[in-house]
């Protein structure tokens, strides 16, 4: 029988179709567990609206969001009225109340005795086993396998079944191995999706057309012409309510064995033979197992970890790290995690033999910034004195774009003075629309079942063998994390990372 409409659900609101459906639309159930979340109000529900909004949700599309609020589809869709509207600042009233109508939620409590959610849930999926159905994990990955587990025991999981996993994966390799077995048990690998939001920023996607749609670039991109690689992942804000949360990720694990790691890769992977789903994995795989590995006293030389302590942010003061208000007073573990890191890392290959790639990223920086910055040595013999390297900067946010930096004569009469000037891309401007955000190109691949920036099992694992070493190091070490003041660029051995070899930060504002 053919999948029955949203609106026939019972006390859904009705669903009117999309003024223009876009041709790639999918027709899809997309179940979301923690769909009352932090993660699920800031994120997922507003990517889904503008996606709507856009046409790429088929009319029969449904979002069911899991929880254990006991909400019933009218308590949770005033929920998301209420928290999830005003972030939107959106004037369409009848694409919102098309939106509605698509929103339901069952309450279940994974792992409980109480089986009632599992059967009102068999319930609603009743007789459209034959469209794709999507299980989007939006919660701690402590859950992954008793949900799949849960899901598997209620006769949910089709040959059409799919599940979303979020960061982060595991706390080690031995704890990533577990839960890929876990999950591994119930869904086929071609049916697991890892996601990582980074890797669906407009600019991350362009990164990959501009090294391998342009001829000039590739000829220059390799050691014999690249000085050294920044990757650069800040953030403004701190910690606030979520030191239970952080004390045991710290910086290493919560941004760079996923996301930085991830634009590296990107950067430094050869070219994929063809634009399919397993090419671009593999040459990301490679990359992953050609870093050189980072252990003992190489880890004192190579990596900085620090914490902020009180100051200044956009005008105003902030307390440290371990004076931020949350519900759980300091612990041991509280004075030792990192909540900033900077690292030195090598590609072990032709390619990139002796290219150092620093990586950093921290809380309560200056500014909130994420970018990549490809400097190509300096002119072989220069006739201008003045000049300096040319960059490619990959502006991730907030402002996404690609800028690159050349030398030219400043105007004027009389003495030739070189300057830097940017040939900027701005997507915004140039393209004149709305740059969408990750989460929506990400779901879009999920709900038409394309994982190329997706994370395969054994990326995620390669990425952990990396890391792994350096957190067993830092563990065993006595020392705790270098302070730098909320609003500074880092602690200065962050500083001397880059300055023993005579480089430097890039620090300059961008338009």
């Amino acid at each position: 029988m053919p999948p029955a409409p949203a609106s026939s659900a019972p006390g859904a609101a009705p669903v009117s179709s999309a003024a223009s459906v876009h041709p790639t639309a999918h027709v899809a159930d997309l179940v979301v567990f923690g769909g009352t979340g932090d993660l699920s109000m800031r994120k997922l529900l507003p990517a889904l609206f503008h996606s709507d909004r856009d046409g790429r949700l088929a009319p029969q599309t449904r979002v069911i969001a899991m929880s254990r609020g006991g909400l019933t589809d009218a308590d949770f869709r005033g929920k998301v009225e209420a928290e999830v509207r005003p972030r939107l600042h959106s004037g369409d009233d009848e694409g919102w109340a098309r939106f509605l109508g698509r929103l339901h939620h069952v309450s279940v409590d994974v792992g409980g005795p109480d089986h009632a959610g599992w059967r009102a849930l068999t319930h609603l999926l009743a007789g459209r086993e034959n469209i794709d159905r999507v299980f989007y994990l939006a919660s701690p990955p402590m859950t992954f396998g008793p949900f799949c587990r849960g899901v598997q025991e209620a006769g949910l999981a089709t040959p059409r079944s799919r599940v979303v996993l979020e960061k982060p994966l595991g706390r080690d390799l031995a704890g990533a191995r577990r839960i890929n077995d876990e999950v591994g048990a119930i869904f086929e690998e071609r049916q697991i999706f890892r996601i990582d939001h980074y890797l669906g920023k407009e600019t991350v996607q362009n990164l990959l057309v501009l090294r391998f749609a342009n001829a000039f670039l590739e000829p220059v991109w390799n050691s014999l012409w690249i000085d050294h690689v920044q990757i650069t992942a800040a953030e403004s804000v701190g910690t606030p309510g979520r030191r239970g949360y952080y004390d045991q990720a710290g910086a290493l694990r919560d941004m760079v064995q996923n996301h930085l790691l991830q634009l590296l890769c990107l950067v430094a992977m050869e070219p994929p033979s063809r634009n399919d789903r397993e090419s671009i994995r593999d040459e990301k795989l490679k990359v992953l197992q050609s870093l050189r590995q980072i252990a003992g006293t190489e880890a004192d030389r190579f990596t900085v970890r620090g914490q902020y302590v009180s100051g200044e942010v956009d005008g105003r003061a902030v307390p440290g790290y371990l004076d931020e208000p949350d519900h759980t007073a300091p612990t041991v573990a509280s004075h030792r995690v990192e909540t900033f890191t900077a690292i030195r890392a090598e590609v072990k290959n032709w390619r990139w033999a002796g290219v150092p790639f620093y990586l950093r990223t921290g809380k309560r920086m200056p500014h909130r910034r994420s970018e990549i910055v490809v400097q190509f040595k300096e002119v072989p013999h220069s006739i201008f004195p003045g000049g300096g390297p040319n960059r490619l900067v990959l502006r991730l946010g907030p402002s996404e774009g690609i800028h690159l930096h050349i030398m030219a004569k400043e105007p004027g009469a009389g003495e030739v003075v070189p300057r830097p000037v940017p040939l900027s891309l701005s997507f915004a401007d140039t393209f004149r629309a709305r740059v969408p955000e990750a989460y929506e190109r990400l779901l879009m691949d999920v709900l038409s079942g394309n994982p190329t920036l997706f994370m395969r099992r054994d990326e995620v694992e390669a990425a952990w063998s990396w890391i792994d070493p350096i957190i067993a190091t830092w563990e065993s070490g006595g020392s705790p994390p270098e302070p730098y003041a909320a609003g500074t660029p880092g602690p200065a051995a962050a500083r001397e990372l880059l300055g023993r070899s005579g480089r430097a930060w890039y620090e300059e504002d961008l338009p």
